[in-house]
């Protein structure tokens, strides 16, 4: 038995094929362009979105040597947020993707949140009013786009996160259709009727027309024939409750960040919904039969990113694979501290107009301090969320499980030990977001029950503080004044 993963990121779109035991059989991957057409817009191109994991997808059955008909189902995981609007009669988006890092929609945050509606939205969908999600993307998209509006409520267009798109051009337009993980990130969906929210539709002005029907995380979203044969899809989730149930996270209390674009600390919360200052309560993957399961979430903007910037702004490093054996060259940062607020700050601070900050640059200062100071830079804001996790979790947190395509860089992950005072597990699958997209396809299909999925995932490399207390405190204090001086600075008032 095998079932295929389709893992579409901001920087790529993967596909795997794993076995009946969780192994990993092929992986094919295709890596997308990301355009910033003004300061603070990020899109993409839709339709690469979708033919990127549609070859993807190709070539792991073909690196598997399997067709259609051998494959048991398909599992989707997604980068969440990112918003495309289409037109239901020929399948064409009408605007690029606008992509979850895009700011531009900020000022209509900000009146709405002059008129008082934040704390409506926040008991209704647990997420802060901010341009991170989806539905002012939405709304502009359909004021910029002419007639779009009037089309949209006669039910011409349709809306999707990329999970909804990709389900639509997997089954030819047959099926528009998201998970509860993914409408959970809409600033549409409620999170206590499990529903649109008829309130929020009219806050926004988006027209229930234009949106998907919401699934459960596992079940039947309907097949496709595209690469042959016909093939059940059959579980859809968000990369990062994906990748939550990838790390068999599946009991309150547990945590896993991954390290991708930005970094994504979530942790379960069982059927409680825990709310806390500054962080995300939202549903995460039930199995069936099961109440539906809230986590509480902070989400980083900027991790990866940041290598990158080093890499493509700075010309500092070839690869990004190279920042660990740059950074490693120093044994400390000299005292030079980078606040990632490339696109604002997300959680717990929630600041867009926050900026990337570097401070105690001295003539001393190298190329290799700023590496190490970029990876401490990861690993505080790791921190910023796991204390707002501690402050509402009255059971300690005992490690965090990590994932993503930074944790191969050991240095990091120690970095990440030593300012937690935690440990951190890095399992032997690390690719844990397509894990849990392939742990949804087989549960959804019947071919396994839940209970099964333990032995999916399997401990690897363990890292423990070495810190003491007094210093790994110190550190972050000095972190936090640099926060302060990053923040509120894009404004006319900015410090």
């Amino acid at each position: 038995m095998y079932v295929l993963a389709l893992d579409q990121g901001t920087s790529s779109s993967r596909a795997m094929v794993f076995d009946g035991q969780g192994n990993i059989v092929a992986t094919a991957r295709r890596e997308l362009r990301v355009a910033c057409p003004k300061p603070g817009w990020v899109e993409q191109d839709a339709v690469e979105l979708w033919a990127s994991q549609r070859d993807a997808a190709a070539e792991a059955l073909a690196m598997a040597g399997i067709g259609a008909s051998q494959v048991a189902a398909i599992g989707i995981a997604n980068q969440r947020e990112t918003t495309v609007v289409w037109d239901r009669a020929t399948g064409v988006p009408i605007a690029p993707a606008i992509v979850w890092q895009d700011r531009r929609t900020a000022a209509a945050c900000e009146i709405l949140n002059g008129q008082g509606a934040a704390a409506e939205v926040r008991a209704r969908t647990g997420l802060p009013l901010d341009p991170y999600f989806s539905a002012t993307k939405i709304a502009w998209i359909l004021d910029q786009v002419e007639g779009s509006r009037g089309r949209a409520e006669r039910g011409e267009l349709a809306f999707g996160t990329v999970d909804s798109w990709l389900i639509w051009k997997l089954t030819e337009g047959r099926v528009h259709a998201t998970d509860v993980t993914n409408a959970a990130r809409t600033l549409l969906f409620n999170i206590n009727t499990l529903d649109w929210d008829a309130a929020l539709l009219e806050l926004f002005d988006i027209p229930r027309a234009l949106l998907p029907e919401v699934h459960p995380s596992v079940g039947r979203f309907g097949s496709t024939a595209i690469w042959g044969g016909d093939i059940s899809i059959t579980g859809a989730a968000g990369d990062q409750p994906a990748a939550l149930l990838g790390q068999n996270c599946r009991s309150a209390g547990q945590v896993k960040n991954t390290y991708g674009t930005g970094a994504f600390v979530l942790m379960h919360t069982g059927a409680e919904r825990l709310e806390a200052e500054g962080l995300i309560t939202g549903p995460v993957c039930s199995m069936p039969g099961e109440a539906q399961a809230y986590g509480l979430e902070g989400s980083i903007f900027v991790a990866g990113a940041l290598v990158q910037w080093l890499r493509d702004g700075l010309g500092l490093i070839e690869r990004s694979a190279d920042v660990e054996a740059l950074a490693a060259q120093v044994s400390d940062s000299g005292g030079v501290t980078i606040v990632p607020a490339l696109a604002g700050l997300g959680a717990p601070f929630w600041d867009p107009a926050a900026r990337g900050t570097i401070l105690g640059l001295t003539r001393g200062t190298s190329a290799a301090h700023l590496a190490r100071a970029s990876l401490e830079a990861i690993a505080f804001r790791t921190r910023d969320v796991i204390e707002a996790m501690r402050a509402a979790q009255a059971t300690p947190i005992e490690a965090l499980r990590v994932d993503g395509g930074a944790t191969t860089d050991d240095l990091l992950l120690q970095i990440q030990a030593d300012l937690l005072g935690m440990p951190i597990l890095r399992p032997r699958i690390t690719e844990t977001t397509a894990l849990g997209a392939a742990m949804l396809a087989v549960v959804g299909s019947c071919a396994i029950n839940p209970d099964e999925l333990q032995g999916w995932w399997r401990a690897g490399e363990r890292f423990v503080p070495t810190l003491d207390q007094e210093t790994r405190d110190r550190r972050y204090r000095t972190w936090q004044r640099a926060c302060m001086r990053a923040r509120n600075w894009a404004t006319d008032s900015g410090r």
